[in-house]
């Protein structure tokens, strides 16, 4: 298979991976920041409080280093996606003062910068592994896949995938016969190993945890073709030169998933720093569907952004009271080493501090 050099220039025709240049991580490079970040909010409803924090972490890491900053709108589950929800995003982004370098409002070269404009690339990539064998097709269904939940499994570990379908060859997908199928990635027995930026040395076993995992889905019979969350997130990552990815801690299991994606494609990985998620005073994770944790609701009701920001700085350690601020202010103060560790609560006389 050909790859469009004009579209994706870098990329060795006839092989399997990015150019150096366009690919690699790039800390320490003459040509490129020495740190390059990304913030990417999903228009599956709006911003809430959680959101804010992870942003200005981000925003924050990235800015530290004088490094740039990329705005990608993630919006592949186009079954949840809201409409005017990513219009809504970059308005409550910018209304905080957290600014981008490259977005879908202002471009920048590894346009397009929204998940769904993207699809021929996943596709592309998606080829490759197929090519190579690093995926099969799978025809188990959601209830399949449940019974096999319902075996022992040790301790807290994640549900397995049994490998019903492993032995399968990429090359049987046109024999099968049905419509409807996944393309999962076959995972090596070992542990990955990465150093998170906030949580330290992490080691995974993905044949125990988990086990083979989705990175496609196909329906011929309505010519579908929608990319997962783990093969879109390294593919545009690594092609818009991300070398440092934060984010909440409920996505650590997806990170040993994206360095084996990273492997395959031969891209260099990129630093990781998972933090803590919001909960509300009764142990739940903050949820876009409660308007009252919203930041547009917020500022709907006379919240100052400024002080939102500053109550954020004190939440995240960087001073004991609420200081009204810019985004900005907080640069030379901030070390992501010491982002507080513990879940974030957010209390009933928190949210009336942004109020008042």
């Amino acid at each position: 298979m050909e790859i469009d050099e004009s579209r994706h220039a870098g990329i060795a025709r006839g092989g399997f991976a990015l150019s150096h240049s366009n690919a690699r991580s790039t800390v320490g490079s003459d040509r490129e920041p020495r740190v390059r970040g990304r913030l990417a909010p999903s228009p599956t409803g709006s911003l809430h409080l959680g959101h804010a924090r992870s942003f200005l972490i981000a925003w924050l890491a990235a800015r530290r280093e004088r490094g740039s900053i990329a705005l990608r709108i993630e919006d592949i589950d186009s079954t949840r996606v809201r409409p005017g929800a990513t219009r809504a995003a970059i308005t409550d982004l910018a209304a905080l003062g957290l600014d981008w370098d490259e977005g879908p409002d202002c471009g920048g070269f590894a346009a397009p910068y929204v998940q769904s404009k993207r699809f021929e690339i996943y596709q592309e990539y998606l080829d490759r592994l197929i090519e190579y064998n690093y995926v099969y097709p799978c025809t188990c269904t959601r209830g399949d896949i449940e019974r096999a939940a319902s075996a022992p499994h040790a301790g807290d570990e994640p549900v397995r995938y049994p490998g019903t379908c492993s032995s399968r060859s990429a090359a049987e997908a046109v024999k099968l016969g049905v419509d409807s199928f996944a393309w999962r990635f076959r995972v090596r027995a070992g542990e990955i190993a990465w150093d998170d930026l906030v949580l330290g040395r992490r080691a995974i076993d993905l044949s125990r945890f988990g086990g083979d995992f989705v990175v496609a889905r196909v329906d011929r019979a309505y010519g579908r073709f929608t990319p997962a969350y783990q093969l879109a997130v390294t593919v545009d990552d690594a092609l818009m030169r991300i070398n440092r990815v934060v984010r909440g801690d409920d996505l650590v299991l997806s990170t040993p998933r994206q360095i084996a994606l990273y492997r395959a494609f031969q891209f260099s990985p990129p630093q990781f720093a998972h933090i803590p998620l919001g909960y509300d005073e009764s142990g739940r994770r903050l949820a876009k569907r409660d308007s009252s944790i919203t930041v547009r609701s917020l500022l709907d009701r006379g919240a100052d952004p400024r002080r939102l920001i500053g109550a954020l700085a004190r939440e995240c350690g960087l001073t004991n009271e609420i200081v009204p601020s810019r985004p900005a202010d907080w640069i030379d103060r901030f070390e992501l080493s010491e982002i507080p560790r513990d879940k974030w609560i957010v209390t009933s006389k928190f949210l009336q501090e942004l109020v008042s």
